[in-house]
């Protein structure tokens, strides 16, 4: 074997191939990192499909919760149901909140609390401050205070359950729907469709 073949590399046959030189040569004429303007344009494509998909992942994200919420709605009536029960079927007389946690005045939160299964479902998981504070993140309506459920008068205008708001948002805590504020409804469904009117009829 001549001097030189040792310097040889064998190819992926096995035979002699480039030299070790050789190899390194081409090995270094990969560009070995990006340039400014490169890297400028890869920030600025990042930057782009932040502002375009970070939007709509918030709004999923605020939906589930919108959910969520109308879910809770659904739980805390069924929390009143077992207090009527217990009442001779007579809805409770509630103050319509309370501006913060020292206020000692029966409310939603402290009067059904021992009808549902967790106090979490007073807080609506888009409200980050009003439970907190206050208890709830829900309004009683207090125009039904007192009454029988066979009964119920809300502003004299129907006497369909379904039309007799009980309990909904204290704010528009939605605000990727088109009605921000979800209401419990007498007959015991939830959902964000206003479905009275304070419209007096005319005679």
């Amino acid at each position: 074997m001549k001097e030189n073949d040792e310097c040889r590399m064998p190819n992926a046959e096995g035979r002699g191939g480039a030299t070790r030189s050789s190899f390194v040569i081409r090995h270094s004429s990969f560009p070995s990192a990006f340039t400014l303007l490169e890297l400028i344009v890869v920030i600025a494509i990042i930057g782009i499909l932040f502002f375009l998909i970070v939007p709509y992942a918030w709004k999923s994200i605020e939906v589930g919760r919108a959910a969520t919420c109308t879910a809770q709605l659904r739980q805390i009536g069924a929390g009143l149901n077992l207090y009527l029960a217990d009442h001779d079927q007579t809805m409770p007389t509630l103050k319509g909140g309370r501006a913060s946690l020292g206020e000692n005045v029966p409310v939603l939160d402290t009067v059904l609390l021992p009808y549902v299964t967790d106090k979490r479902v007073f807080a609506c998981p888009s409200d980050s401050k009003i439970a907190r504070a206050s208890g709830t993140s829900y309004f009683w309506n207090i125009a039904i205070n007192g009454q029988r459920v066979s009964a119920l008068d809300f502003m004299r205008l129907t006497e369909d359950p379904s039309h007799i708001p009980l309990i909904s948002d204290k704010e528009g805590f939605h605000p990727y729907l088109d009605k921000k504020v979800n209401i419990l409804y007498a007959d015991g469904h939830a959902t964000k469709d206003l479905k009275f009117s304070t419209d007096i009829p005319a005679q």
